[in-house]
């Protein structure tokens, strides 16, 4: 069944994004998986990685990050079991670093340094708004269109007036700019940006390779492929592991780049209570 009025292709197109941002966005599932780059671990060796998480919180984050087939169980003996990274989820880890990299591009400067799992986290918490991904798309594809355009195509079938509250939310989040009431809305250079980013997810989540990203037919852009690197913020705190030399040699990515001592610390510092000024969209 359609969720959109778009071509069903660009329809589950949407509706397999959304679905991708859904497994990774809820609280401390990237941590989780970054946290288990590497070898499989063992339970504790997991919460010892992440002290802040009480073991009631951890196993259903586990579980769930399981039955999504991002992380593999493996029962050696009733007492030995391990937690380890599937294919799909060691692939999905290279979209991680191009959700960084958009963060430092365009959200705004924080008052405070942040690791580049906070960059993360804030970014999935603007694009996984309701509705937001196929506004996103059609303002993409459209280059602009008025909301009661935009409410026919993304909730058909609705009082056209319900498009305007995430609508509303994406021009304050600064992914969508409009002249004023009544004007069309499109894409602003942030919303623009993203097209590495959904392009990426698109192919991940259709089992493609990342270098399909910059084919797609409303993201890609002819001649780029998604760069698979280790993004550091701030590298005057956050040393590069030595798996990043290896793969700047070979020319091939490394796939144990992302590793959870790379992205943030055990302790986790107060975030800023008011949004600031300066830089791109909101926090």
């Amino acid at each position: 069944m359609a969720i959109t009025g778009l071509p069903p292709d660009t329809d589950a197109d949407i509706a397999r994004v959304t679905e991708a941002l859904a497994m990774i966005t809820p609280r401390w599932n990237v941590r989780i998986l970054l946290a288990l780059s590497g070898q499989p671990l063992r339970y504790r060796e997991i919460a010892g990685k992440m002290p802040w998480l009480h073991s009631g919180q951890l196993h259903p984050k586990l579980r769930g990050l399981c039955d999504a087939g991002l992380v593999q169980r493996t029962e050696h003996t009733p007492r030995h079991v391990t937690y380890g990274h599937t294919d799909r989820g060691t692939a999905l880890l290279q979209v991680l670093p191009l959700i960084a990299t958009w963060a430092e591009e365009h959200l705004e400067k924080p008052e405070r340094l942040l690791p580049a799992i906070e960059q993360i986290e804030d970014s999935l918490t603007l694009l996984t708004r309701r509705h937001a991904a196929a506004i996103l798309w059609v303002l993409k594809s459209r280059q602009e269109a008025s909301g009661r355009a935009l409410a026919r195509i993304v909730m058909p079938g609705c009082d056209w007036t319900n498009v305007y509250p995430p609508l509303r939310q994406l021009v304050a989040d600064g992914l969508v700019d409009t002249a004023g009431t009544g004007q069309p809305y499109r894409l602003s250079a942030a919303g623009h940006g993203l097209g590495t980013v959904f392009g990426a997810l698109s192919a991940w989540s259709a089992g493609q390779p990342l270098a399909q990203a910059a084919r797609h037919p409303v993201w890609g852009r002819a001649g780029t492929v998604p760069t698979v690197q280790k993004w550091v913020s701030h590298p005057t705190r956050l040393a590069a592991p030595t798996a990043v030399q290896a793969s700047a040699r070979t020319g091939q990515p490394s796939p144990s780049t992302w590793q959870h001592r790379d992205l943030f610390s055990h302790a986790t510092p107060a975030r800023p209570k008011a949004a600031l000024l300066a830089g791109g969209p909101r926090r």
